[in-house]
């Protein structure tokens, strides 16, 4: 691919320096999200840009003079202006630095919603119900003629928020990238500033949401996100006795959030948008549960009874995290074989929240600084994002893992666009579950993936 023609781009910049900057962040937006009329940051040349962007005090073109003089300290040029090629520059690195950071292998940091506060952790308060004075009446909300309307107002249902933390990377331009045109390592550079505060935010949303990190606090108390039968918890969303196996997998952990209730309405927990976050070894397992049009379930006398799928219309969402099945083993040390077989089940928009004082931001240094004189550093831009991960109803989400004998015996199906004619079990992982007995039924399903 060609690079952008520099000159026209500094002749539209000096005729209009901001629109041509506004045209710039458009266009490399539009390339960022694939869209017609984008460009990319490698189409841009750093050395090209340096010549035709940097000018004298007095607005006159020096920057073929000045590239020159970069590894020439004796012929140096005083007096330059390089806000322009700064500013066209800073453009590029921001859509590389976006670029990394919004990975799609960030699957956590997709599923939970960012949310803007000016504050270094808050309370969030709940909505205190009306409270009818007259026991006999089964219903608060009825106003009767000429009373007055009730308040729904903030009660000391609260939860708390951990404090926020801000993180950050400097990229150095230096002068003998610009002079040998080092536009790739300039922008591999920026990349991977991207990558690794997109990778500490994606694994700080991913240990949250194992429970590795604990940061619950409701009405001043703080609590663990997962309980299961065992613990005398105050909800129960965990079950270690529930592999990934078929759709009565699915079922334990809807029977699940069908016994939770919200504590300051007494109302059932809803779920909005049901998720299956699974590691890698669990992906086609997932897949074909979630999208298996019909099921089979054959028993011991060879007895055949066909069926649909009971997932079908749920609307579950099927997410695959490799940084998933790392840190199960790492922030909860677990074995490789029960690593594999934990999956986690609900709602994450509602489960937790990134509290952020601001998201991912490219600034950039002032020009002639100290790092230019002791370091050769042409112009510095600092990406930061500044926020915590926070668990705010830990009831609508779940987590699962180990064996657990289906209902059915065995394992449920895969997509299926066609009768293919040909029937395929799914075959289980042995270190996830027990093998069925003879007299167990199974369910299978035919068609590909």
């Amino acid at each position: 691919m060609p690079p952008i023609q520099a000159r026209r781009l500094a002749r539209d910049f000096r005729l209009d320096p901001a629109r041509t900057t506004e045209d710039i962040t458009e266009a490399l937006q539009r390339g960022l999200e694939n869209r017609p009329g984008g460009i990319r940051p490698e189409e841009f040349s750093i050395r090209d840009l340096a010549e035709e962007l940097v000018f004298t005090r007095d607005g006159e073109p020096c920057g073929y003079q000045w590239t020159k003089s970069l590894l020439l300290q004796e012929t140096a040029i005083d007096a330059v202006d390089v806000t322009a090629f700064s500013n066209i520059t800073g453009q590029l690195l921001v859509s590389k630095v976006m670029e990394a950071f919004q990975r799609e292998d960030y699957v956590l940091s997709r599923l939970i919603p960012s949310v803007s506060t000016r504050l270094d952790g808050e309370k969030i308060p709940g909505i205190e119900r009306p409270r009818d004075p007259e026991k006999d009446r089964p219903d608060a909300l009825v106003v009767r003629p000429a009373e007055p309307y009730p308040h729904a107002g903030f009660g000391e249902d609260y939860v708390e928020t951990p404090s926020t933390t801000k993180r950050g990377l400097i990229i150095p331009v230096t002068k003998e990238a610009i002079y040998f045109d080092r536009t790739n390592l300039i922008l591999q550079r920026a990349a991977e500033v991207g990558e690794i505060l997109g990778s500490n935010k994606e694994r700080r949303l991913v240990d949250m949401a194992i429970g590795a990190t604990n940061n619950f606090r409701w009405k001043g108390t703080a609590y663990n996100t997962f309980y299961d039968s065992d613990d005398g918890g105050p909800w129960i969303n965990r079950d270690d006795a529930n592999g990934l196996i078929d759709w009565s997998s699915i079922d334990v952990a809807e029977q699940l959030f069908a016994e939770m209730t919200d504590p300051a309405t007494g109302d059932p927990i809803l779920i909005g948008g049901r998720t299956l976050l699974a590691t890698p070894a669990r992906r086609f397992v997932g897949q074909r549960l979630v999208a298996a049009t019909e099921t089979r379930e054959t028993t011991n006398t060879n007895t055949t009874t066909v069926g649909p799928n009971p997932l079908a219309g749920m609307g579950i969402r099927m997410a695959v995290s490799a940084l998933l099945y790392q840190r199960l083993q790492v922030a909860l040390s677990l074995d490789a074989d029960t690593a594999k077989g934990t999956w986690f089940y609900g709602d994450p928009a509602k489960a937790f929240a990134y509290m952020e004082n601001w998201p991912i931001t490219v600034l950039q240094a002032p020009a002639n600084s100290e790092a230019e004189f002791n370091q050769d550093i042409v112009a510095r831009y600092k990406a930061s994002e500044r926020g915590a991960a926070a668990v705010l109803q830990p009831r609508a989400w779940q987590q699962h893992r180990a064996a657990r004998e289906s209902a059915s015996g065995s394992a449920s199906g895969s997509a299926s666009g066609s009768e293919s004619g040909s029937e395929s079990g799914l075959a289980s992982d042995s270190s996830s579950r027990d093998p069925p007995s003879s007299s167990s039924s199974s369910i299978q399903s035919h068609g590909p993936l």
